[in-house]
């Protein structure tokens, strides 16, 4: 597709459940050169991390990034950086103690990898709240007012001068593009979203109970639905990469 480029991951997926560093590793037979000789237009490397957890074990990852951001620039491929983010002494990220912590932790992680000696293009963030907890949104629990809730998007929107587009984090179709909608509405000039479960999750229980054919036409038809209304929200809320050059 002309209008479409090609993003290859970089990282090898998961971490080490035995240990709160959650260390990043490269897939070994893969290079930004060989992703580059592979068809890749840009590179995405997923990091875990905790602005607050253990100095060491960010110094390594800082440096860990450095030297991807270098190699990037010396093929002269686009860096992008997945950030999720995560605290070394909550092991629930869906929890409300997570989420009382989580604008924090997006916002700060985004202002270190936003510095240039990292090298990055694009940031690859979470929405910097968990909708799930908040005034209007919230079924249970709320952790944040609709004032809290915008004003972690309006300094997310300061925390980096790159441009930075959304992670779905898996919540439900509709829930992400009102978080879409809150987003915008709050300040937040994000420039688009890379996202597959919001769009596709539905399909994993249709294979289950019906099977492939059943899963083929759910991502024909709901699947494809989902990705129309995703892109109708984003012409309405997401800002020009182009802003921010």
């Amino acid at each position: 597709d002309a209008n479409a480029g090609l993003l290859l991951a970089y990282e090898k997926t998961g971490y080490d459940a035995t240990t709160t560093s959650r260390l990043p590793d490269c897939l070994v037979e893969w290079s930004a050169k060989r992703l580059k000789e592979a068809g890749a237009d840009a590179v995405k490397f997923l990091l875990y991390y905790d602005v607050d957890g253990d100095e060491y074990v960010n110094l390594q990852k800082q440096a860990y990034i450095e030297r991807l951001g270098a190699e990037c620039k010396a093929e002269d491929v686009p860096f992008f950086l997945e950030i999720l983010t995560y605290d070394e002494t909550i092991t629930d990220n869906t929890s409300a103690a997570f989420a009382k912590v989580k604008p924090h932790k997006v916002n700060e992680a985004m202002k270190v990898f936003s510095d240039e000696r990292f090298g990055i293009d694009v940031l690859k963030v979470e929405v910097p709240v968990n909708m799930t907890y908040v005034e209007g949104f919230a079924d249970g629990e709320v952790v944040y007012t609709k004032e809290e809730a915008a004003k972690a998007f309006k300094d997310q929107e300061a925390a980096s001068h790159l441009p930075y587009i959304y992670l779905s984090a898996g919540v439900s179709a509709k829930l992400f593009q009102e978080t879409l909608v809150f987003a915008a509405e709050s300040g937040a000039k994000f420039n688009g979203v890379l996202c597959g479960r919001a769009t596709w999750a539905g399909s994993v229980q249709v294979y289950i109970e019906e099977g492939e054919a059943a899963a083929r036409e759910w991502l024909r038809t709901q699947g494809r639905k989902n990705i129309e209304e995703l892109n109708a929200v984003l012409t309405q809320t997401a800002s020009s990469w182009r802003e921010k050059e």
